[in-house]
């Protein structure tokens, strides 16, 4: 049976994730313990015309020993070799599949200091790179295996083998791959999450306001602010899957415009690192005081990036109800998390979030408030008690979630 299920997963990433084109070159990202996958999807990348199927392997444990042991000046850099090689991939037209199963207490006995000054040389070095996929100049894509460290973190009253296999019925589950037919469930799924970005994109809200537990938040929308959700295109009009799974609809604040306090309501695990508890208070778009109960310095860190890294790049709204929060897990893993509730990222900005972004310089994304930053990072603040308005350009103050839920008509 997971034999099956592994090979619709790798089809349905091949075929709606990146949606392969032949010709093309996909890159895939991955973890070992992906191995058996990542086998499926190139055999099913072939298949469907793939030119060149590059794996670049990664293991959690070299990456701790690196941690530990390198010397200081060694996590101020980053290969020029290995960034020049995905930018030349990227422009050459190639897809990009990543397989993010991160073990969330990977570093949690490493100074935050040294993955901070690892996090921005990397952030530095694949920031062309970066660039394109965010302004989908490329298809890319997003998915998940589990991996022992993870599962067990998910599950942690499971022996290794029973968690590992719970949590691939859960991914099979919420990514559709369960269903006779996946590849038409995705549809469906994305035509539902379409009528919701319509309707979002024909009311052009100025503000959008946050009621719940710690959260006291408006947040202003830049003129021309774009919703997307679901499936995105290229700029050469291939259709494609970012992120799977994915329940969320998404657009740009205002870089100037967020005032007020939030507070997460699931943990945010960043860079191998766990940060939770933790409110954030903005004025005229800045992070101006911060706390957290856990992981504070890691915070700090992050925060202090870059001046963008403590301002909005991206604001999504996902209802309660969705299949990952139903779960009534919390996942310590972003691309899940984010999908169980509505969440705010810190940094860098999409340029398809607003009219015309994806062929505007850095500086006219800018003037038109748009964030940029070394950094994107989502964290959580959804839960069955918040609340959301939008506030039309005449000023009229109207309800868009209740209680976590959505509450217009589409």
């Amino acid at each position: 049976m997971l034999e099956k299920k592994l090979q619709k997963y790798a089809e349905l990433a091949v075929r709606v994730g990146v949606n392969i084109q032949p010709g093309q070159t996909l890159f895939i990202n991955a973890p070992l313990p992906s191995a058996p996958l990542v086998r499926e999807i190139a055999k099913k990348a072939y298949e469907a015309g793939a030119k060149h199927v590059h794996v670049e392997w990664s293991d959690e444990e070299i990456t701790y020993i690196k941690f530990k042991h390198a010397p200081e000046e060694a996590l101020h850099e980053y290969p020029s070799w290995l960034a020049k090689g995905r930018e030349e991939v990227a422009e050459k037209g190639g897809a990009f599949l990543s397989i993010y199963a991160p073990n969330p207490d990977l570093l949690k006995d490493i100074d935050p200091a040294r993955v901070a000054a690892a996090t921005k040389a990397a952030s530095m070095a694949l920031q062309h790179y970066r660039s394109r996929l965010m302004a989908d100049h490329n298809c890319w894509s997003l998915i998940a295996v589990p991996t022992p460290a993870w599962a067990k973190k998910v599950f942690p009253n499971m022996n290794e083998d029973e968690a590992i296999a719970k949590l691939w019925d859960v991914i099979f589950q919420v990514t559709r791959v369960d269903q006779d037919d996946p590849i038409a469930a995705w549809k469906t799924h994305n035509e539902k999450l379409a009528r919701i970005v319509d309707y979002l994109n024909n009311k052009q809200y100025k503000q959008l306001i946050y009621d719940g537990p710690g959260t006291n938040l408006t947040v202003e929308l830049p003129d021309g602010h774009v919703w997307a959700g679901g499936a995105a295109k290229s700029t050469d009009g291939i259709v494609f899957n970012p992120n799977m799974p994915t329940e969320e609809v998404f657009t740009m604040p205002h870089k100037d415009g967020t005032n007020g306090v939030v507070r997460n309501t699931k943990p945010l695990n960043y860079g191998g690192n766990i940060i939770d508890g933790f409110t954030l208070t903005f004025k005229d778009g800045k992070v101006v005081d911060f706390t957290a109960e856990v992981g504070y310095d890691t915070l700090k860190h992050l925060l202090d990036t870059d001046e963008g890294a403590r301002r909005l790049g991206e604001i999504a709204l996902v209802p309660h109800r969705s299949p990952i929060s139903q779960s009534n897990l919390v996942f310590y893993n972003t691309l899940f998390d984010e999908n169980a509730a509505s969440h705010l990222a810190l940094g860098k900005a999409y340029p398809t979030n607003i009219e015309g972004g994806t062929n505007m310089r850095t500086e006219e994304l800018l003037a038109r408030g748009a964030n940029d930053s070394l950094v994107h990072e989502d964290f959580m603040i959804g839960s069955h008690e918040l609340n959301v308005d939008g506030v039309t350009k005449d000023g009229v103050r109207e309800p868009i979630m209740r209680n976590g839920e959505w509450v217009i008509s589409i």
